[in-house]
């Protein structure tokens, strides 16, 4: 039988899905099958509209080796497993004559626990275990969450919390979930055979393709006990958020709340002059901690160091005293000691970790804003360790084994994939060695005409923004800007105090728009209310600048407040940026400018999510215009229609409005 060719697949996929086949999909699924074939790596910068997912599949599947795709967000786990996945194994079957299985992995404790479900939670308040059910008043909303989780353990065949719609809060899930560590193990818990999470791990040791994410590829890499089953290709799409996910599950931290949780849990279980140790030592991390100052550690102070010798060493001593003591006078001893350890050994691994100083790390304190909660009544200040970079770990962990795929919109930085490779411990492409992975990049483009849908404006005009002032020219021209689009605006700032001062004082300046402001709903609700109505406009930082998906006339004008460099005083992006310097390069190209474009680059990714959409990216930050990195970042950027006339602008995007109304009359 000969085997199907690749354009006749992919054309069958892309019939199935109801969408239309393009160049940059066929360039993309050659290149991934190409990759896969010869065993090496592809980073892929495929723009919006491509449809990379099937571009990644299609190859994928039709390869028949074992695929693990590692996706960013859930929003795209769930479009892989619930459309993507089921609509092309079904029209890829009559070619390849087989169906290859597909499965969903996450971490543990977004799974119910039946056990924690059905014998409740080792609390930490000294009446030791008691009912959360019980405990929780039936009328309050944390008691009708619980109840509704219990009539849903029933029903459920996944146990996964992105299936229970609608949602419960962080608080109501953390009673009937546990991480990895708390967990008793199938073997010994007298539920494990009922396990929603390991049947989840058993599914996915037989599926062909797992679709997971990166922060559980990263605990794969990272922690040595593998999670994922072994696989030939790995495939990670939203590859730009990589980096940050995987330093996210490398960091460690400490807080007088958590340590002393930890001295609460285990006191019951060890004897008294073991508990009273870590007491005294919880109590002395805490004095130091009331006077941290936000910053950067370059030396560990010696009250600190000595805190956190003291900290380990007691941690120490009741790691090994949980270990050979029973006590059974506390019901359902083994969870109670499962959560106690898991508190300790945490506590215990971040304290030594500080202590022996590796050069590869950097270390900070943070401080936070109270709330309130118990795990706020302490000190509102944190000690945080992170590596100064991951790239030798992915190297190593990712690069080794098999052939990886990394996709996404946005790749190529001031015009080469090398700076997102660096990140990723590639060496710049072609570069040839004994150890070095062998790896190309493609840019597919995108069926968009970024010249001809979309214009990128720079406020050249205005004042140069300084930290923390007063930008009222800004908002002048933000105001006129919005009016003369008639709303449809998403303002990306680079700041939530930035956001909601803006938000505050156009409300007041323009009240016919209405402004939603990112924090005042969910960001489900917020989305879903901007597209609903052309006029409104959504303001926020960080996540809008990279999850709005709004084609159409709601979003004609995006706004940037200012380039997104790092804050000056961000602990691990200096340290980065010095470290870059120390070894002869440019740190502030290669740390804070690629930071700036990449997510520069998202932004304007949110204007043009369809062939019909067209409208203005605003960038109200003269640097852009005048400053010698400003063409680093522009070429980062799409290729829209370049002004720096404010006049012009505003005709645009007043037609633009215009245009849209009649279009909707």
């Amino acid at each position: 039988m000969t085997k199907p060719s690749l354009p006749d697949l992919l054309h069958a996929a892309v019939s199935a899905v109801g969408g239309t086949e393009r160049p940059g999909q066929v360039a993309m699924a050659e290149a991934v099958a190409e990759a896969i074939d010869d065993n090496s790596h592809l980073l892929v910068q495929a723009g919006t509209g491509t449809g990379k997912s099937l571009g990644y599949l299609v190859p994928a599947l039709a390869q028949g080796e074992r695929v693990v795709v590692a996706t960013a967000t859930l929003a795209l786990q769930r479009q892989l497993v619930e459309r993507d996945l089921p609509r092309t194994v079904d029209a890829l079957h009559p070619q390849l004559r087989r169906r290859p299985q597909f499965a969903m992995l996450k971490g543990r404790s977004n799974y119910l626990c039946l056990h924690r479900l059905h014998e409740g939670v080792p609390q930490d308040e000294e009446e030791g275990l008691f009912d959360p059910f019980e405990a929780a008043a039936p009328t309050s909303k944390l008691g009708q969450d619980l109840m509704r989780l219990r009539d849903w353990s029933d029903e459920t065949e996944t146990g996964d919390r992105d299936d229970l719609t609608p949602g419960v809060s962080d608080r109501a899930w953390a009673q009937v979930s546990v991480s990895s560590r708390e967990c008793l193990g199938a073997s010994k818990c007298a539920y494990g055979a009922e396990c929603f999470a390991e049947a989840a791990r058993e599914r996915a040791k037989l599926a062909d393709v797992v679709v997971t994410n990166h922060a559980l590829l990263a605990i794969d890499a990272i922690e040595g006990a593998p999670v994922l089953p072994e696989h030939e290709v790995l495939i990670v799409d939203e590859a730009h958020e990589l980096v940050s996910r995987v330093t996210g599950v490398a960091t460690g931290e400490l807080t007088p709340g958590q340590v002393n949780r930890a001295v609460r849990r285990s006191a019951k279980l060890v004897d008294e002059k073991v508990a009273d140790q870590l007491q005294t030592a919880a109590e002395g991390f805490e004095r130091v901690m009331e006077l941290a100052l936000p910053g950067r550690l370059e030396e560990i102070p010696e009250d600190l160091a000595y805190a956190l010798m003291a900290l380990r060493d007691a941690a120490r001593a009741v790691i090994t005293a949980l270990g050979s003591t029973r006590d059974r006078s506390v019901q359902d001893e083994d969870a109670v000691r499962k959560q106690a350890m898991a508190s300790v050994e945490t506590v215990h691994g971040v304290a030594e970790r500080i202590t022996q100083g590796s050069e590869y790390d950097v270390v900070w304190y943070e401080r936070h804003e109270p709330r309130g909660g118990a795990a706020y009544r302490h000190s509102g200040a944190s000690l945080r360790v992170a590596p100064l970079t991951v790239s030798g770990l992915l190297r190593e962990k990712l690069f080794t084994e098999r052939s990886v795929v990394l996709a996404s919109a946005t790749l190529k930085l001031g015009g080469d994939f090398n700076g997102v490779g660096a990140s990723l411990g590639l060496a710049p492409e072609g570069t040839t060695g004994d150890d070095l992975p062998v790896w190309k990049g493609i840019d597919v483009g995108s069926p968009f005409d970024y010249p001809r849908q979309g214009i990128l404006y720079v406020a050249k005009h205005l004042s140069r923004p300084a930290r923390d002032g007063d930008r009222g020219d800004m908002l002048d021209e933000l105001t006129e800007l919005m009016q003369a689009a008639g709303g449809r605006t998403l303002g990306l700032f680079s700041s939530m105090r930035a956001a909601q001062q803006a938000a505050e004082e156009l409300r007041t300046r323009v009240p016919e728009l209405p402004i939603l402001l990112q924090g005042e709903d969910t960001l489900g609700e917020l989305i879903k209310n901007f597209a609903a109505d052309p006029k409104t406009c959504l303001f926020g930082t960080l996540s809008l600048w990279q999850g709005v998906d709004v084609p159409g006339p709601s979003c004609q004008l995006v706004v940037m407040d200012k380039i997104p460099f790092p804050r000056p005083d961000d602990p691990l992006m200096s340290a980065r940026q010095k470290a870059v310097e120390e070894a002869g390069g440019n740190g502030f190209m290669a740390v804070a400018a690629t930071h700036a474009a990449l997510l520069m680059a998202q932004g304007a990714g949110r204007l043009v999510r369809a062939t019909g959409d067209r409208g203005v990216v605003a960038v109200l930050d003269p640097r852009l215009a005048t400053a010698r990195y400003g063409s680093y970042l522009k070429a980062s950027l799409p290729d829209f229609w370049y002004t720096t006339d404010r006049n012009q602008v505003r005709k645009s995007l007043a037609a633009i409005d215009a245009a849209s109304k009649a279009a909707n009359a």
